[in-house]
C-alpha cells in the first residue's frame, strides 16, 4: 500500500490542518488530532477520484529525504507533526 507524507498543523484554539506536500490542493482539517486525520484520509480518497476521473495519474509519493532536500517543503516539516496516510491501491491504480 502506498502512503503519502502529510504535515499535521496543530494551534491551540485552532483547527487541526492537514495537507499533503506531494498533492497540491489537497487538505484537511478537524477539530482534534485523531478527527483531522480519518478527514485526511478521506481527502486524500477523493482527490484521488477526481484524478482518476479526469484521467490523470496520481503523483508518486516522495520519500522524507526527498521532501528534506526540497526548500518548500523542509521548513514545513521540521516545524509540524508528520503523519503517513495509506492511499488505497485501487484508487493508485484508477488513476494511474
Amino acid at each position: 500500500m502506498t502512503h503519502y507524507v502529510a504535515i499535521v498543523e496543530e494551534e491551540a484554539g485552532r483547527a487541526v490542518g492537514v495537507w499533503f506536500p506531494d498533492l497540491p490542493g489537497c487538505f484537511s482539517a478537524g477539530d482534534t488530532v485523531d478527527e483531522a486525520m480519518i478527514n485526511a484520509r478521506e481527502a486524500l480518497t477523493l482527490w484521488a477520484e477526481v484524478l482518476a476521473a479526469d484521467g490523470r495519474p496520481m503523483p508518486a509519493p516522495r520519500t522524507l529525504v526527498e521532501l528534506k532536500a526540497d526548500p518548500e517543503a523542509a521548513a514545513d516539516l521540521k516545524a509540524h507533526m508528520l503523519a503517513l496516510v495509506p492511499c488505497e491501491p485501487a484508487l493508485r491504480s484508477a488513476a494511474e
